[in-house]
């Protein structure tokens, strides 16, 4: 008898094989539902990223085409032809002398103003000694850019206003 009241006991604290089966079930669907929302979760947050990155990269090419645009109508603004240097200047005598440059022709110098140029060509200021007066001085020769230019049309207007700057300087 008691080989027979055991395999009952054993049965009757083990559940039952469809208890289990609910039971793993249940835990599968926990499982799934968690990856579920996790997956959710993970998809949600690559479709921010991705919508960020479409914002930056937006931002980033508007502030390249700005910069462009810019620097498209600084170029458009100080272009030279022969007839603008015609209207501003009363001889090409005069315009060269402004400019500080060797042509034969207004076509000549309108191709030179509008040539870039490089960092070594602006550091290469000529110098020369000139007498004036009693004294000898030294002249440097400096390239002016157009806008530059207009505001400063010959040395006593550039040594003015650098003379008023070193006033400024020397008071503080």
């Amino acid at each position: 008898m008691s080989k027979k009241s055991v395999p009952t006991q054993r049965t009757q604290n083990k559940p039952k094989l469809g208890d289990q089966i609910r039971s793993i079930a249940d835990r599968l669907k926990q499982e799934t539902d968690v990856q579920i929302k996790a997956t959710s979760r993970i998809l949600g947050a690559a479709a921010q990223i991705s919508e960020n990155y479409d914002k930056l990269v937006d931002e980033v090419v508007d502030m390249v085409e700005e910069d462009l645009n810019q620097q498209l109508q600084i170029t458009q603004k100080y272009f030279y032809t022969a007839d603008i240097l015609k209207q501003k200047f009363k001889t090409l005598r005069e315009a060269k002398a402004h400019f500080q440059l060797k042509v034969n022709s207004w076509e000549s110098l309108a191709k030179k103003l509008n040539e870039p140029q490089s960092e070594s060509d602006l550091r290469n200021n000529r110098k020369e000694k000139v007498k004036q007066g009693q004294k000898n001085i030294e002249k440097v020769n400096v390239i002016l850019d157009p806008d530059v230019a207009e505001v400063f049309p010959n040395s006593e207007v550039v040594n003015a206003a650098l003379r008023s700057l070193i006033i400024k300087k020397n008071n503080f």
